[in-house]
C-alpha cells in the first residue's frame, strides 16, 4: 500500500469513527436514560430510537452494497426506518448497538483490503470510496439528530 493509499485509508477510518469534528456515535448515546430511548419530541417525527435503528440498516445496507454483488437493499423508506418508537427491552438496544459497531469495524477492514477507486459491479458508478464517504456523513448527520434531540430532552451534557 502506498504512502498516499494509506492515508487516504486512515482518514476514511477516521471520519467513520466520527468524534474529528463531532460526536461519535458512542458518545452520542453514551449514558442516555433508558426512558430517553423511545422518547418523541413534539414536532419531530422519530426517537433516538428510530434514528439508531435506522443508522444500523442504513450502514449495513452501505457495506453489503460494497462486499457483496447480490445484495438487495430494502425497500425505500420503510424497510429502513422501525415502526416502534422505543427498543422491545435492554437486549434489543444492546444488541443494535453492537452491531453498529460490528458493522462499522467490518466496514473499514474491508476498506484496507479493497480498491475503493473501482466500481461496484452491481451499482451505477459509485465506488467504495464514495460509499465510504456517504456512511460517514450519513452517519454524522443522524449522530447529530440524536445529540439534538437529547439535549431537547435535557440529558445531554455539553
Amino acid at each position: 500500500m502506498d504512502n498516499h493509499h494509506e492515508i487516504l485509508i486512515t482518514t476514511l477510518e477516521k471520519l467513520l469513527h466520527g468524534g474529528i469534528a463531532h460526536a461519535s456515535f458512542a458518545d452520542a448515546v453514551k449514558d442516555l436514560p433508558k426512558a430517553a430511548r423511545g422518547q418523541v419530541v413534539e414536532k419531530l417525527p422519530y426517537s433516538i430510537w428510530q434514528l439508531v435503528c435506522h443508522i444500523k440498516i442504513a450502514q449495513w445496507d452501505m457495506l453489503e452494497f460494497c462486499k457483496n454483488p447480490n445484495h438487495q437493499s430494502p425497500e425505500w423508506p420503510k424497510e429502513y426506518w422501525p415502526k416502534e418508537a422505543a427498543p422491545k427491552n435492554d437486549q434489543e438496544w444492546g444488541d443494535t448497538i453492537k452491531q453498529i459497531d460490528a458493522d462499522l469495524e467490518a466496514f473499514i477492514v474491508f476498506l484496507r483490503k479493497a480498491d475503493v477507486y473501482e466500481k461496484i459491479t452491481s451499482g451505477d458508478g459509485q465506488t467504495v470510496l464514495l460509499e465510504a464517504l456517504q456512511t460517514a456523513d450519513h452517519n454524522a448527520y443522524h449522530i447529530a439528530e440524536i445529540v439534538v434531540l437529547r439535549r431537547l430532552q435535557g440529558n445531554w451534557k455539553s
